[in-house]
């Protein structure tokens, strides 16, 4: 009935522990800094039997999610963002390196090792989520359950693709931008610049049951959804250049990616709308005050205001 505090002394968010097969080691996900919710999350590992902590991804610049022991107890899977797709990844106890072993445009939320292959949950802009068999050596998966093929089949989809966008201070910012079904490059659509609330979350291959690309797209629209600075899944450095610059970089990220495809042919230029909500509705308001009249349209929802 003892309760000890394995993480004193660590001030930030410690969370999500995992104990190894063998009950020896416990896994978590480690925030360092009090009060920053949206810190770098870092994987570390106690040993229980000499109670030494090891900062597992130290040097690794990235986060971790969704921890999980590999069977024999020499390492661990885990999900992270790499170009704003989740995908799988594995560290061993041993030599400390980081194997990005997924690929593809796909979002993998979950792990779990079970004897030679892993079993997890992978969604897109595309497909809701699904469970899929995946290789541990290759990466290749194989989709175990269709519980949503039959309605699928039904619908056109639009084509998310991948776009990078050069910023005002001459940084690469990757946008996804999503055409309507049956696009036709000689034709004129509208198009929604998208405003990603949080602020620091990442615009990956989310299947969303609110805000869904593909329900804008089969309405006739050009989606337009950049990671703009104060993202994770680029480095602790472009996620938290954000913090203390809300009207700045960021919303100059924004108009870089709406005026970069606005030159495209089939963007109308003259009807451009913006998107969000929550942060990306406090984006929104303000667009709408400092938008050069590139917008004819705005909707926000449940957008910050009176920070003070």
């Amino acid at each position: 009935g003892v309760t000890r505090n394995l993480t004193e002394g660590m001030a930030g968010y410690d969370l999500n522990p995992v104990f190894s097969p063998d009950g020896r080691f416990v896994a978590w996900e480690s925030m360092e800094r009090d009060g920053y919710e949206a810190d770098q999350i870092r994987l570390f590992v106690l040993d229980l039997t000499n109670n030494s902590k090891t900062y597992l991804t130290e040097g690794w610049d990235n986060d971790v999610h969704n921890l999980a022991w590999n069977p024999d107890g020499t390492g661990l899977w885990f999900t992270t963002a790499v170009e704003a797709c989740d995908q799988i990844a594995f560290i061993s106890l041993a030599d400390k390196k980081v194997k990005i072993v997924t690929n593809g445009i796909h979002d993998y939320q979950n792990v779990i090792p079970t004897g030679d292959a892993l079993i997890a949950t992978r969604m897109s802009m595309s497909q809701p989520t699904e469970l899929y068999r995946v290789d541990p050596n290759s990466g290749e998966a194989r989709m175990i359950t269709a519980t949503n093929t039959e309605l699928l089949a039904k619908l056109d989809f639009g084509k998310p693709v991948k776009r990078w966008v050069t910023t005002t201070d001459n940084q690469k910012m990757l946008t996804w931008v999503v055409l309507p079904p049956n696009f036709d490059s000689t034709q004129s659509y509208p198009t929604l610049l998208y405003c990603q609330g949080g602020p620091q979350s990442t615009v990956s291959q989310f299947w969303s049951y609110r805000w869904n690309f593909q329900m804008m797209a089969a309405n006739g629209y050009v989606i337009v959804a950049p990671n703009r600075r104060g993202v994770p899944g680029f480095g602790k450095a472009w996620n938290e250049q954000i913090s203390g610059d809300y009207g700045g970089q960021n919303m100059k990220d924004y108009l870089a990616a709406i005026d970069e495809v606005a030159k495209e042919s089939w963007a109308d230029e003259n009807r451009l709308g913006a998107v969000g909500a929550s942060y990306g509705g406090f984006s929104v308001y303000w667009l709408a005050g400092n938008h050069q009249k590139r917008f004819k349209a705005f909707i926000a929802h449940d957008g910050m205001f009176n920070l003070e």
